[in-house]
């Protein structure tokens, strides 16, 4: 018989290893919180689904605080897998060594940010100058980035162009604030902005379109580089084989706002990178 010192010590190995296999058969999943919690996980929950068929594991989504939780979350193997911006992407490979993307969506290839306001009068950013203007996070691709690093180019530098800069945290919350008049304009991701209109989420009568930047890559799906190859690989196929034709696999595809997903590389965001430095948002 065990002494009771032993029982205890062989009580918590047993446990700890309990917790070790339970852990390592749970695929944890976030992704940036560049949308309301709610719909982040309204449109996760048949992807998470489809993933527990295709890998035979437990699949979980942990919804995190803002952008750099995600990054954080990664390098320190807290989850598996996120949903990244380009931005972000650059900032858990910089950060990490060895995050790797998988997939993105085939409109990633090829991302826009669309410029919006309410008021008539402005009919593109040379109207802007003097007035308030919006970005979504400071960590966001298509929502503060790539929309600073255009503007840059074009000799606007939003703190001294604006009268004021504000920034939303998402762009849903970017919307919101263009609609309510709290800024005169604003820029956000041309797929959430798509989703909002045909959604009815936005009054179109009133908040309008009037700039969209040039192409750059963005989102895709990023796993840890210490996640094991076969796993990945798994995963990676299992996005690649959603088929639009397939009307369970168009219900993932719908709300993830694809029309499929294609491979990807860490070369595809030198781009990002470049543009991050050149606005000075990375050492």
């Amino acid at each position: 018989m065990l002494k009771p010192s032993l029982a205890l010590a062989a009580g918590v190995a047993l446990s700890f290893c309990s917790w070790l296999a339970q852990a390592a058969d749970t695929l944890k999943v976030s992704a940036i919180p560049d949308e309301a919690p709610t719909e982040l996980l309204r449109k996760f929950k048949p992807l998470g689904a489809y993933l527990e068929q295709q890998t035979g594991m437990k699949v979980e989504f942990v919804p995190v605080s803002d952008y750099p939780a995600v990054v954080e979350a990664l390098a320190t193997d807290r989850i598996d897998m996120a949903w990244l911006g380009g931005f972000t992407f650059v900032q858990a490979r910089l950060k990490t060594g060895n995050a790797i993307p998988l997939v993105q969506r085939e409109q990633d290839a090829q991302f826009t940010s669309k410029f919006i306001t309410a008021d008539p009068a402005v009919k593109s950013l040379a109207d802007l100058k003097g007035k308030s203007f919006a970005f979504g996070s400071v960590s966001s691709t298509s929502g503060s980035l790539m929309p600073r690093y255009f503007m840059l180019q074009d000799g606007i530098k939003p703190e001294t162009y604006f009268s004021r800069v504000g920034y939303s945290g998402a762009h849903d919350a970017t919307v919101a604030w263009v609609q309510a008049g709290k800024v005169d304009a604003g820029v956000l991701n041309a797929s959430v902005w798509e989703k909002l209109v045909a959604a009815g989420k936005v009054d179109t009568a009133k908040v309008k379109v009037f700039a969209t930047t040039p192409t750059y890559f963005d989102y895709n799906w990023t796993v840890r580089g210490t996640l094991d190859p076969a796993l990945a690989a798994k995963i990676k196929a299992a996005f690649l084989a959603l088929d639009p034709a397939n009307p369970k696999d168009k219900e993932i595809l719908d709300l993830q706002a694809a029309s499929r997903f294609i491979e990807t590389k860490p070369e595809n965001y030198k781009g990002i990178e470049e543009a991050a430095r050149a606005a000075e948002l990375l050492k």
